[in-house]
């Protein structure tokens, strides 16, 4: 798979990138379709059939292979209201696509996240972005890596920034709207200030690119679980931090900021205009 150092996750690492490909066997397919079926849900963000057939396929795999760890996945949640792990045991998340409105526009950043928790902890991450042509994996003590689908057999570790001041630092938000409705955009454009350079990037790809050193932070409000499970993993392996807007770790709290490490603290600050 690669040559990233020995880890006791690593068989469930293999695990998850086999899921990944059967992921993006799914969704290229509809990718485009000119039959997609588009759903809204009751929280009015969209669902389509390629969403519904990612997750049921990696539900059954893992039922099949993993038959006693737990399951979260987005569109499982919005039926069967399932559990989260915060504190439990092992539990794998999935978002089927992640920046499903991306993928039904015909955009290519969307990717599928898949992670596994265990006691609370996210330990394996992926993020498969067919369309894009990259996929981003870790898991911990293992580093964070990444490959392009026309060099699978290449992958290459990656590693966070060095930038240490916010003045130098690049800043992908997603969307003005998200943190408006949040109550958060103030928040926003106090840090927007201070930072070099604002863009955004949006979805998994912020953090992928903060866990490259292409970016210096990233952060978003309103998020779950199964947005933020297979990202933390990555950015943290890769040197970096993830936390809430508020500075509580891990993917639990609604909220992301990703950073290089060097600058969360300031990040934390700059987001409460101090």
């Amino acid at each position: 798979m690669t040559e990233s150092p020995e880890s006791q996750w690593e068989s469930d690492l293999s695990f998850a990138l086999h899921l990944a490909d059967l992921a993006d066997a799914i969704s290229l397919d509809r990718y485009r379709a000119a039959d997609l079926h588009v759903d809204l849900k009751a929280d009015r963000t969209h669902v389509t059939d390629a969403d519904q057939a990612v997750e049921r396929a990696l539900r059954a795999a893992l039922a099949d292979a993993r038959p006693n760890d737990a399951f979260l996945g987005e569109e499982t949640a919005a039926t069967e209201g399932s559990p989260v792990a915060e504190q439990g045991g092992r539990q794998w998340i999935i978002d089927p696509i992640d920046g499903t409105a991306n993928y039904l526009r015909g955009v290519p950043v969307w990717a599928t996240l898949i992670a596994l928790v265990d006691g609370g902890i996210p330990r394996v991450g992926v993020v498969s972005a067919p369309a894009l042509g990259r996929r981003w994996w870790a898991a911990t003590d293992a580093g964070a890596w990444t490959s392009d689908f026309l060099d699978p057999s290449n992958p290459r570790r990656i590693r966070v920034s060095g930038i240490r001041e916010l003045d130098q630092a690049s800043l992908s938000y997603n969307s003005l709207q998200q943190w408006d409705d949040a109550a958060r955009l103030p928040a926003l454009l106090s840090l927007a200030r201070q930072v070099w350079r604002t863009r955004a990037y949006g979805d998994m790809w912020s953090y992928m690119l903060v866990a490259e050193g292409a970016l210096d932070i990233a952060g978003e409000p309103d998020l779950r679980p199964w947005d933020m499970a297979a990202l933390a993993p990555i950015v943290e392996e890769a040197g970096g931090r993830f936390s809430s807007l508020d500075g509580e770790e891990g993917p639990w709290h609604g909220s992301a900021l990703a950073t290089n490490g060097h600058l969360h603290r300031a990040a934390l600050d700059g987001l409460r205009g101090t």
